[in-house]
């Protein structure tokens, strides 16, 4: 496993802005200590269980003014996360409390079928390798993911050998001694977008590089 972090420099041009409330609490965990992750079961950021919420409420507080019998739901924390993405759909930022995810579309990354990146790959993965080094980030995350077509087996094959070399490209940017990487492919797991359309498809084709904010 390995694990990084950052804000980055150079952002291409930047034009949709959304913003989504959830109530979410989030727990990163991360075991990464070497280059490459572990073979372990792991899930993409943002799905872990939920945590307790950090603030205690005392129920019997008469500032409450709870109605007769009335009694306190589950505490949960609100997170606010905000999400970018450029005209073309071919990057998208989402920003939490927590933490900073990018997603790249494979074909911005990668040709047909391959793992091999492309100069303006490599290019865009530094950008996001400045912005690990601005947040201070240790613990970084590089997932790969594929649409639905061939096999689930291959699917698997080359969405893991898509985030190696993704990874390994901040690995060259970021000379931290302490970052660290999980790095995983899931294939056709965990899909954003509808597999039936050829649009959604190539939504789902992505690598997601993801690290923790620093803490204001």
């Amino acid at each position: 496993m390995t694990t990084r972090t950052r804000t980055r420099t150079a952002t291409p041009r930047l034009a949709l802005v959304l913003t989504a409330a959830g109530l979410m609490v989030a727990t990163n965990v991360y075991g990464a200590v070497s280059a490459h992750a572990d073979e372990t079961p792991g899930v993409p950021p943002g799905t872990e269980a939920s945590a307790s919420a950090p603030v205690e409420v005392d129920a019997n507080d008469p500032d409450l003014k709870l109605p007769e019998g009335g009694t306190l739901a589950e505490p949960k924390v609100l997170d606010i996360k905000q999400v970018v993405e450029d005209q073309s759909g071919d990057e998208r930022r989402e920003d939490t409390n927590a933490d900073v995810k990018f997603a790249l579309q494979a074909e911005v990354l990668f040709g047909k079928d391959s793992a091999k990146l492309g100069a303006e790959a490599k290019a865009r993965i530094s950008a996001i390798a400045e912005e690990i080094k601005t947040q201070n980030a240790t613990k970084i995350r590089v997932f790969g993911f594929t649409d639905n077509l061939g096999s689930s087996a291959h699917g698997d094959v080359l969405s893991r050998k898509r985030a190696d070399a993704v990874q390994n490209v901040l690995d060259q940017e970021l000379t931290d001694s302490n970052v660290t990487y999980e790095v995983r492919g899931y294939g056709e797991q965990y899909p954003i977008a509808d597999n039936s359309t050829e649009t959604g498809r190539k939504k789902n084709r992505r690598v997601e590089v993801s690290f923790p904010r620093t803490e204001s």
